[in-house]
């Protein structure tokens, strides 16, 4: 293999190598990361659906979950629709000093 060979590949590898660090490797932990989501939802957790739906996992089965999006008012959703867990916010305190909690101010 000549010097003029590997000029002409080395293009191409480093077009391989900066799609590799651009595309494919956050794809592949953005997808490891919502399937660590998924298996960890437990009950009690309010969490994000893939349509933007909230709400508070009531049960949660192998391949489903029950979730509650309003007072008295449960579904039943596939556990890989769920996209993350919505953790709560606190606020700085309020005028009567104690912290507001939840994601309205």
């Amino acid at each position: 293999m000549s010097l003029e060979d590997l000029s002409g590949i080395l293009p191409l590898l480093l077009i391989v190598l900066v799609f590799w660090f651009l595309v494919i490797r956050p794809s592949r932990k953005r997808q490891q990361e919502t399937s660590r989501v998924q298996s960890t939802v437990a009950v009690g957790a309010e969490i994000m659906l893939g349509s933007g739906i909230y709400g508070t996992v009531l049960a949660a089965g192998d391949d489903t979950i029950q979730m509650e999006v309003s007072p008295g008012t449960s579904i039943k959703v596939a556990r890989q629709a769920v996209v993350r867990v919505v953790e709560p916010v606190v606020h700085a305190q309020g005028d009567d000093g104690a912290p507001h909690v939840g994601g309205e101010s």
